[in-house]
């Protein structure tokens, strides 16, 4: 390399890491750490930080080697410039000074050096949910609630406030605005009612559980009798519900499971102006296997009105699409097709 370049025109030329995101990288790094590693590094997240890094974890399961390299390369590239100094230096600081001056006068010179942030104990207002900080605010204090809100973030106070007249945001966002410091007594008061509060109202968010989508999923993995003697009882005991069910069992996308006859059978009993639509929102491979169904000149008549569509509400395509899949199920019903469902267990 040219020893006569400048700094910056060497940092120009220097080969790039291939893309992966930061996001990508972070979850990939949390992997490959010890348990007991990673569970201390997300103990010092906020809540916001631990549900992206948490849903990146997930996706990261399924990384590759290629992946890893890239995370591993980029870690090293963006810490190459880390002054050790910085590391764990808050707390080698008050280690420190607590050992040369001990804890009394360690505690009065630190209260006026360290930089300030929130209490430890009001972190539990960033892990509530924002239906009960909204009703934490509304019931408290005026100058409490602006404390509260003056201790999440941005976003979140947004958001519990958004419910309440504006009169009383008005009066909230001014008192926060006004706010320089907090005495001692105050965060006790504000600690004491969030104690009483999680104990007593506050709630953690529902968890989704169940419902039609849930049964659907049961039902369409039992044998076809049962699952079909399933419906047949349910129906008895709410018509409504059961047809439902049955709707959520079989879904557009459950057709590219079909072989090419099932689903050309299908097709001859459907409007053409209806298919044209249902693919108009298919996948790729769906949209390609159902024109292969049909003879090409239909199926270039289709192409071209699909082409001359243009853009189509979601509504039209839905239930166009809820059109076939109805077609469908009563040519299953009828044994004309199969779908859905185990095979019965006969050889």
């Amino acid at each position: 390399m040219d020893e006569d370049l400048a700094p910056d025109e060497t940092a120009a030329i220097a080969p790039a890491i291939p893309g992966i995101s930061g996001e990508l990288s972070a979850a990939i790094l949390m992997m490959l750490l010890e348990d007991g590693d990673a569970t201390t590094i997300l103990q010092h997240l906020a809540p916001d930080e631990v549900k992206a890094l948490g849903k990146g974890m997930f996706e990261a399961s399924s990384a590759n080697e290629t992946d890893v390299e890239r995370a591993l390369e980029s870690f090293v590239a963006s810490n190459r410039d880390l002054s050790a100094l910085a590391v764990g230096a808050p707390v080698r600081i008050r280690e420190m000074m607590h050992k040369a001056l001990g804890n009394v006068r360690a505690g009065n010179i630190l209260s006026e050096i360290e930089p300030q942030s929130s209490a430890p104990s009001l972190d539990i207002l960033r892990w509530m949910d924002v239906a009960s900080i909204s009703e934490l605010v509304a019931s408290e204090h005026p100058q409490v609630a602006a404390v509260i809100l003056s201790v999440l973030t941005p976003e979140v106070s947004a958001l519990a406030i958004s419910s309440l007249d504006e009169a009383t945001q008005t009066d909230l966002l001014f008192r926060s605005a006004n706010l320089r410091s907090i005495s001692a007594e105050a965060i006790e008061d504000l600690e004491a009612i969030l104690m009483n509060y999680t104990s007593g109202k506050a709630h953690a968010p529902d968890v989704a559980l169940g419902g039609r989508n849930e049964v659907a999923r049961i039902v369409k993995n039992l044998p076809r009798p049962a699952a079909e003697k399933l419906l047949r009882s349910l129906r008895k005991k709410d018509r409504l519900l059961a047809d439902a069910i049955e709707e959520e069992m079989f879904v557009f996308d459950d057709l590219a499971a079909l072989d090419a006859k099932a689903l050309g059978t299908i097709l001859r009993n459907v409007d053409a102006d209806q298919i044209a639509l249902a693919i108009k929102g298919a996948s790729d491979v769906l949209g390609e296997k159902m024109l292969g169904t049909l003879s090409a000149r239909a199926a270039q008549t289709i192409k071209d009105d699909i082409a001359d569509m243009g853009q189509v509400k979601r509504t039209d395509v839905e239930a166009a699409q809820k059109a076939v899949i109805a077609v469908a199920r009563q040519m299953a019903a009828s044994g004309e097709i199969v779908m859905g469902g185990k095979s019965d267990d006969y050889v």
